[in-house]
């Protein structure tokens, strides 16, 4: 059996078992410093990828992330966050986790082994989408079926991995590829591995929404303000970008069932909310076109 590099025993944990519980948490600490560096070592290709998600986004592409385990459920986490965070469909960003959503609280044996169903889930899929494989390892068979689907689909396909020698890293279109080393506890790759993958995951789903329009400066300016804190933080947006008092924000908001893009279109070129979101439109919601 051919070693894995996320399954190797890490030298600097070897006595976690008997040191002191400071001296524990600081080793853990030390460990999780590498990995911004070593995502860092990825940013071009993780670049390209955010430039491929966004030209497919354009396209009425979708994103999907697939996974098993950890690996599944960071990926799931990810894609349920941009509903609220950038106004976008459910469907826009899935995450979908070998064994269905029963995995997500608890394992499902033998799941990321099973390579019929990682072609079965992976007909969800069109040409004009991105399906991203997240693997610490690189080598369930149940991507390598989300894969073989995916080609004979024409979809592009992006590997997010911690092994450049798995096999998705050898058979995706795009593979980036964070080495942060073994673990704390070999093995144990929802710690370095996991913690990887969500800062990955973070930017490629951040920065498409960004190269699509989907904020102002660094404004979220699509947010859906479902309650008390997201009113007060699309009141202050508002006000701050149309540089209006928190009144008027609040009066423009409501009468646009709070669009913040739409509320500081308005605004700003001193139309109703109908007009302002016909500008939007014109210019595919892009708010910096518009104002």
């Amino acid at each position: 059996m051919s070693e894995v590099i996320t399954e190797y025993r890490n030298e600097n944990t070897k006595n976690i078992d008997i040191i002191s519980t400071l001296e524990m948490v600081k080793k853990m600490n030390d460990e999780d410093k590498i990995v911004a560096l070593a995502v860092e070592e990825e940013l071009e290709n993780i670049a390209k990828a955010v430039d491929l998600i966004a030209k497919q986004f354009l396209k009425g592409g979708k994103l999907f992330y697939f996974g098993a385990g950890t690996s599944g459920r960071l990926g799931v986490l990810d894609a349920s966050e941009c509903p609220p965070t950038f106004s976008v469909d459910s469907d826009m960003v899935q995450g979908i986790i070998a064994g269905g959503e029963t995995a997500f609280k608890t394992a499902v044996e033998g799941a990321e082994d099973d390579y019929k169903a990682g072609y079965q889930d992976a007909k969800v899929l069109t040409s004009e989408d991105v399906a991203v494989v997240v693997s610490a390892s690189g080598n369930p068979k149940y991507l390598s079926g989300v894969l073989d689907k995916a080609d004979e689909t024409g979809a592009k396909t992006i590997a997010v991995t911690c092994n450049s020698k798995g096999k998705i890293a050898e058979d995706s279109g795009l593979t980036i590829c964070v080495e942060v080393g073994p673990e704390v506890i070999a093995g144990s790759s929802r710690l370095k591995a996991g913690t990887a993958q969500k800062m990955v995951l973070n930017m490629l789903s951040t920065g498409s929404m960004i190269k699509i329009g989907k904020t102002y400066e660094n404004f979220m300016i699509d947010l859906k303000a479902t309650n008390e804190k997201l009113k007060d933080r699309a009141i202050r947006i508002v006000a701050q970008i149309a540089d209006v008092q928190f009144t008027e924000a609040l009066e423009m908001l409501m009468r646009t069932n709070w669009e913040i893009k739409t509320s500081i279109a308005a605004i700003i070129l001193g139309v109703d909310a109908e007009k302002a979101r016909e500008v939007l439109k014109k210019n595919n919601g892009v708010l910096r076109k518009v104002i």
